[in-house]
């Protein structure tokens, strides 16, 4: 922060400060207008997603009266085949799997 010498090391003025925001805002500005950038920096900004998950919920699978041990039951094999889905598995592979 600047202090204006005409006023005590207490008294600053509010004007005069640099908020946070814009520190940010200044921050972004010299990115953008930095325009030297090298190969390896943009690999290092480069972010790695997971894929997308894919859920199927088992409502067939589970209409009608079921005793809570079937329930039980189907909830696990549903648990091991969306964890095999995430493997990266396909459908086909799964059910060779089981």
């Amino acid at each position: 922060p600047r202090v204006n010498s005409s006023l005590s090391s207490d008294e600053l003025l509010l004007e005069d400060l640099e908020t946070e925001g814009e520190r940010q805002l200044k921050s972004l500005l010299h990115q953008q207008l930095d325009t030297s950038v090298s190969i390896e920096q943009c690999k290092s900004k480069r972010r790695c997603f997971a894929p997308a998950a894919f859920y199927k919920p088992f409502g067939e699978e589970a209409a009608g009266a079921l005793s809570l041990s079937q329930f039980q039951a189907l909830q696990e094999s549903d648990k091991e085949t969306s964890s095999l889905r995430e493997l990266g598995l396909s459908d086909s592979e799964i059910l060779l799997w089981k």
